[in-house]
């Protein structure tokens, strides 16, 4: 007992592990929306906890504590590049952080080298992106820093990502820490007309819906496509991104921008009231690690239309029960006959929220910041 108390007393007296979180950028996504919930669960369990990004791109983000930022804009010309990194150099070394935790692969790659360079703390660095949004300048600096030890550890947050870097070196794969992602809970027992007021939505549709970065590889075209032969289905989509230009051309063209509505960025405070809207979360995204979103979805009760993706098979199920229904979202009529099913079929529709009520204990935030806190521990 005297032991325990000593114990005790010495961590109760201990200065505060300082823990550094870097991002690329500051947005509302699925990248954040972790850091959130990682830095807000190290901050509960008696770690000083500072988030660093390097600009800010979205408006409406709503920054945890202790918040730097490394410029204001992303870097347009190597001047402000330079003068960006310069920032980055300053800020590490007022920290002072005991460990930092990088995220995405600009992160890794610009947050580990600097730290490096100014910093004895230990690099965890995320592996939150997908192999297909990096450039192979990137991909070979992630291999060769990791390979040399420039991390101390990589996490992946899926065992098909795990998969995927078995052809990496083995001083690479020997860092290598599987971590799932948790999430909160977005279910909201809120009526759907009441929801669909808020964001101006129709009442008395079919509303189809996905919350996504408005890029490319999140291939939203797809779900725009469906609405040409369903005339009674609108889209609601929730993100900003540069695509969004020719999501709305795409629209226009193809007659349906007056059913296409694009509801902007929302906060994670916000989510559970969209989500709320929706009678089916379609997610035809070609390029996922994890899929956070369309998790999210389907624990909040949602049936979910998505990707045959071999990541989201694997996160998108309990005990080998399917969450959503899998579909070759580059087939039209594939995707809009599934979307169809869901619409039609209440029997299935019931199924695949009954197999999603285990995500929520699968995926949980007290797991996820458990496994990092070891990680942390054994970096120190």
């Amino acid at each position: 007992m005297k032991s325990s108390t000593a114990t005790q007393l010495i961590k109760a007296n201990m200065p505060k592990r300082r823990v550094l979180l870097v991002q690329t950028q500051a947005e509302n996504a699925g990248a954040q929306e972790i850091t959130r919930l990682l830095g807000a669960g190290l901050a509960a369990r008696g770690y000083d906890v500072f988030n660093l990004f390097f600009f800010r791109k979205s408006n409406s983000f709503d920054e945890p504590p202790n918040t730097l930022y490394c410029a204001s804009s992303r870097p347009g010309n190597p001047l402000a590049l330079v003068q960006m990194l310069w920032t980055l150099c300053r800020h590490l070394k007022q920290v002072k952080p005991d460990a930092v935790l990088t995220f995405q692969h600009f992160g890794n790659v610009i947050g580990g080298g600097v730290t490096r360079l100014v910093s004895r703390a230990p690099v965890i660095a995320n592996q939150v992106s997908s192999a297909m949004s990096m450039s192979w300048p990137v991909r070979a600096a992630d291999v060769i820093m990791g390979s040399l030890g420039f991390f101390k550890f990589i996490t992946l947050n899926s065992q098909h990502m795990q998969r995927e870097y078995t052809r990496y070196p083995a001083p690479y794969r020997a860092r290598m820490k599987h971590v799932a992602h948790g999430f909160d809970d977005k279910a909201l027992d809120l009526p759907k007309r009441i929801a669909r007021q808020r964001y101006k939505l129709p009442a008395d549709h079919a509303l189809l819906g996905c919350a996504a970065r408005l890029h490319p590889h999140k291939r939203l075209d797809a779900a725009i496509r469906l609405l040409v032969g369903e005339p009674s289905w609108h889209l609601a989509l929730a993100g900003q991104g540069a695509d969004e230009e020719r999501l709305k051309l795409l629209a226009d063209e193809l007659k349906v921008s007056d059913r296409v509505h694009f509801i902007g960025e929302i906060s994670p405070q916000e989510m559970a009231g969209f989500l709320a809207c929706l009678d089916v979360f379609v997610f035809p995204s070609q390029a996922e690690t994890f899929g956070l979103a369309a998790v999210e979805a389907a624990s909040a009760g949602l049936p979910l239309v998505v990707n045959d993706l071999p990541v989201l098979r694997e996160v998108l199920s309990v005990d080998g029960k399917p969450a959503a229904i899998f579909v070759d979202a580059a087939d039209n009529a594939k995707l809009s006959a599934a979307v169809s099913r869901i619409l039609t079929d209440e029997t299935l529709s019931n199924e695949l929220r009954r197999n999603a009520k285990g995500l929520r204990s699968r995926y949980s935030v007290e797991t996820m910041v458990e496994e990092y806190v070891q990680i942390i521990d054994q970096t120190m």
